[in-house]
């Protein structure tokens, strides 16, 4: 079957050339030149009903016509302006075309594979039709003239097109199934890798049957084995038992109501606490859930930040608390002191200093405790030029609590202000020496901490105690068990102070 160019009538070339036409053919069959060995039997069927030796199933577009199936032959494809099928797509969709001897019909006479090999002489085909469109033909070849074709053949010969065009829309249709399903499937790994990765636990519950679909996250979330079906008996009671009745109350509120299930629980096993959501996914006819869907979320870390939030909160303010009562105490034993207002705002300036100095450090580890080291540094650097040559401290690591911070805050900054003044660090050499050891007193630790100046100017003890002298003294006071002891020595003040931890 040689390729040849023809010059088709005007109605045939139209046919032949149909954007529609075309359109449907393509998106019928995917592959046209692919051979299909399931539609093989219906052109063996079609020859042996004509007794001819050539049977074809062809899909036909502008230029060529393929072989979708074959029998009698191995050629895959021919010219479509050059072939018998194409005055069988333009004639009536119903109709079929016959040539009984190709030597005595002028269309046909002298072309090459009539009047060369294989010297074909009888054709009788029918259109192949999709959405009423001719994509192509089913159609026999004999190298001997017919006299005569029955009626029956030609009715036989159209269902067998039937019957092929009905397989090639189950296989389109099957095609385009297993793109979607392949989409979706894509699609349903994405998203089970993403709640995977969020560490997002999904689940649909089966009401009727008590089984619940989940995913590996959600089984994690609840120490359960990787089955991916669990009762929904078991998940009820890995709930922790304070949090199990108003989850299952919610729970069941959602599904009667219709409303969304939102509801916040620990996992007993575990302790960590899960956010649930979701909502009935689907009712029976008589408006009964029967499917429930829903995700978890690990929110443990957001929990256990609330529940220090709310501790710090409850610190801060009795905290606040007593800083302000303290304020107000020393303003008051402040003005006590000095008539003179710039002095008095010097002095309480300085001691509000000190309390926020040891405020900061507390805010900064969320009032938990701190280094001792930490404190003497805040206190001490505001009053020397060179910390590192001025303040020489011997000590053990000490923690120290809020009360113990604030207290001794005060301490530090009334022996500093006053060293700064009067003391060691009023001279360029002078300087302070600090031992702090932590000492076991009955099963309890106690710090033991000395303040020593030296090479300051001489001391003497003062006629009357001042409020700086009093501060020292009680600043300790909320500690139960400590004590601050002031010692005027000739070489230099040295302060004992004591204190449990």
């Amino acid at each position: 079957m040689t390729e040849v160019n023809i010059d088709l009538p005007t109605a045939e070339a139209d046919v032949l050339r149909s954007a529609k036409r075309l359109s449907v053919l393509r998106s019928a069959v995917i592959d046209l030149p692919a051979p299909d060995l399931d539609l093989r039997d219906i052109t063996e069927i079609a020859a042996d009903l004509f007794d001819a030796p050539v049977g074809l199933l062809t899909l036909v577009d502008e230029r060529d016509q393929w072989f979708k199936a074959a029998t009698g032959t191995d050629q895959t494809r021919a010219s479509s302006e050059a072939s018998f099928c194409v005055h069988t797509i333009s004639g009536g969709l119903q109709d079929a075309f016959i040539v009984n001897d190709a030597t005595r019909d002028p269309r046909f006479s002298k072309q090459p594979q009539v009047s060369g090999a294989p010297f074909l002489r009888f054709y009788a085909g029918v259109p192949l039709v999709i959405e009423e469109q001719p994509i192509g033909t089913l159609c026999v070849f004999d190298v001997k003239p017919h006299d005569t074709v029955t009626d029956r053949q030609i009715v036989q010969l159209q269902r067998l097109s039937k019957l092929a065009a009905h397989m090639l829309k189950l296989k389109h249709e099957a095609h385009q199934r297993a793109l979607k399903e392949a989409v979706l499937t894509r699609e349903e790994q994405r998203h089970a890798m993403a709640l995977d990765a969020a560490n997002i636990g999904s689940w649909l519950w089966d009401v009727r049957s008590g089984n619940v679909s989940c995913n590996a996250a959600m089984l994690r979330m609840f120490g359960m084995q990787h089955s991916g079906v669990v009762q929904a008996r078991d998940i009820f009671t890995a709930i922790h038992p304070d949090d199990r009745v108003a989850t299952l109350s919610k729970l069941r509120s959602a599904m009667a109501q219709n409303d969304e299930y939102d509801g916040t629980f620990r996992v007993a096993p575990s302790g960590r606490w899960l956010l649930g959501r979701g909502r009935v996914h689907e009712r029976d006819a008589n408006g009964k859930p029967t499917l429930f869907l829903g995700i978890n979320i690990d929110v443990t870390e957001q929990q256990v930040s609330t529940q220090r939030t709310r501790l710090l909160l409850r610190e801060l303010n009795h905290r606040v608390k007593n800083t302000l009562a303290m304020l107000q105490s020393l303003a008051r034993q402040t003005l006590r002191q000095t008539s003179d207002p710039q002095e008095f705002m010097t002095a309480f300036a300085g001691r509000l200093q000190s309390i926020s100095e040891a405020h900061g450090l507390l805010s900064d580890h969320e009032w938990g405790e701190i280094h001792l080291s930490a404190l003497l540094a805040r206190q001490l650097m505001p009053h020397v030029r060179d910390y590192q040559k001025q303040i020489e401290i011997h000590k053990d690591e000490i923690l120290l609590g809020p009360d113990q911070a604030v207290g001794l805050g005060l301490v530090l900054h009334e022996l500093a202000t006053n060293a700064a003044k009067y003391g060691s660090l009023s001279v360029y050499n002078g300087k302070i020496v600090l031992t702090a050891r932590s000492v076991d007193e009955d099963g309890r630790k106690v710090l033991h901490m000395t303040w020593t100046e030296v090479g300051g100017p001489p001391v003497s003890e003062p006629t009357r105690r001042g409020f700086g002298t009093i501060l020292i003294e009680r600043s300790l006071d909320k500690v139960m068990g400590s004590s601050v002891k002031v010692e005027y020595l000739s070489a230099g003040l040295t302060a004992l102070i004591r204190l449990p931890l």
